[in-house]
């Protein structure tokens, strides 16, 4: 057992070694790519025509680190600037697939072709589910007009010099605090795996690559809550175990990107037809994907890359080093907690329970949600506890609902 912990724990300190300084530079382009974008450019890009604004938002998805659940309110946001349905429908797809964070990841650990091949499929599959929603919808080929009033997300936010600050915040803080619990239960799991099961190929005694295995991996990564980055070490694990590249793509691409709540939500928000065409396209995209994949890589190519990562060189322990303090920093130290905190003289005011925030990205739309209702001074939300704490004159509680259910949650 002794031996044991050691190995996992080298396992465990070897991939995060790996992923480090890969994962460092994706956080603060990620931190970049948050302040770029602007409300006008969003209406410009994503809002006239029908397949343009889909292969505009489909790539512009790519690159974001996004989650299935931060990456809904994020879509509603674009959808209240003026995007249109098939090109939010199209961000919606590509967008959880995927991030600059974790293509850098995955080419620390599973190398080019993998890392490469993953935008790419999630390109096509935003552009293929948008583009259906886009050409088989007959009531909504435009975005029409935004709403009214001041936006208040990051994009319009961030002024100046703000804009530097904010990025940052982003990158080290906030993306860290959002991806750092899953990255490291991804971590411990990939360890597991490789420790246990890596090199025995006990999933390719029970289900041979091909085909099946492909589907087996696509099903599971349906109904799992795991993020882009999160998901990289599962992976790698699972190779090591003898799953084929195609059938860890497989549920590479439907981890991150489809899961019940996410489900639920694009059925609730979008409705029920743009809902099967995300679900359809998610499962036709992961399933040929991973045929392609094999084409391309064998599980020996892949089980290759990764021997060699038994030997770090120092700069890579350090990157583990800063990356540990980094998510630690993220999880710890949130300079907007006092945002947070109900007022201590609030008077007149009411607390919802609000249903389905899982991170920063919802809370702040949340809040952007509340803050804009009628007679709202203040807005405090506490994840952990699922509520909402709303100050000011003359509230209207079906208003402030209505604003939480529009954002892609539920209020009561």
């Amino acid at each position: 057992m002794p031996e044991q912990l050691i190995e996992i724990a080298a396992q465990f300190w070897s991939t995060i070694g790996e992923m480090a300084p890969f994962l460092l530079f994706g956080f603060l382009a990620a931190g970049v790519l948050s302040v770029l974008v602007s409300a006008d450019w969003i209406q410009r890009n994503l809002g006239r025509g029908r397949i343009a604004p889909v292969i505009k938002a489909s790539a512009f998805g790519v690159p974001l680190p996004l989650c299935s659940c931060s990456v809904i309110p994020v879509a509603t946001s674009l959808r209240r600037h003026g995007a249109s349905k098939g090109a939010t429908t199209a961000f919606l797809i590509s967008t959880p697939q995927t991030g600059v964070d974790s293509i850098f990841a995955t080419f620390s650990l599973l190398g080019w072709v993998f890392a490469i091949f993953r935008p790419i499929a999630a390109l096509i599959s935003g552009v293929l589910g948008g583009g259906i929603v886009a050409v088989t919808g007959n009531s909504d080929q435009g975005g029409g007009e935004p709403e009214q009033g001041e936006c208040t997300d990051t994009c319009c936010t961030a002024r100046g010099g703000g804009k530097i600050v904010a990025a940052l915040q982003y990158g080290l803080l906030t993306l860290p605090r959002d991806i750092g619990k899953a990255l490291l239960i991804g971590l411990v799991a990939g360890a597991l795996i490789a420790v246990y099961v890596g090199g025995n190929d006990y999933f390719s005694q029970a289900v041979p690559p091909g085909p099946l295995q492909i589907l087996v991996l696509m099903l599971v990564g349906i109904p799992l809550y795991i993020c882009a980055t999160a998901s990289i070490p599962i992976a790698a694990g699972l190779i090591l175990a003898g799953v084929s590249p195609g059938a860890a793509f497989a549920m590479l691409m439907t981890g991150p990107a489809t899961n019940a709540a996410t489900i639920v939500t694009i059925w609730k928000v979008l409705g029920p037809r743009t809902c099967l065409i995300y679900l359809g396209t998610m499962m036709v995209s992961a399933f040929v994907g991973g045929m392609l994949l094999d084409q391309l890589v064998s599980i020996g190519d892949v089980q290759q890359i990764m021997m060699h990562h038994d030997s770090l060189p120092w700069w890579k322990h350090a990157s583990a080093v800063v990356l540990i303090g980094v998510l630690g920093a993220g999880t710890f130290w949130r300079p907007e907690r006092k945002a947070d905190q109900p007022p201590q003289d609030a008077q007149g005011g009411l607390q919802l329970k609000v249903t389905g925030m899982t991170c920063s990205h919802c809370t702040s739309s949340v809040r952007a949600a509340l803050l804009a209702c009628t007679g709202v001074s203040e807005v405090a939300i506490d994840l952990k506890a699922g509520t909402a704490h709303i100050s000011g004159d003359n509230l209207q509680v079906d208003e402030l609902i209505g604003a939480v259910e529009k954002a892609g949650y539920s209020a009561d």
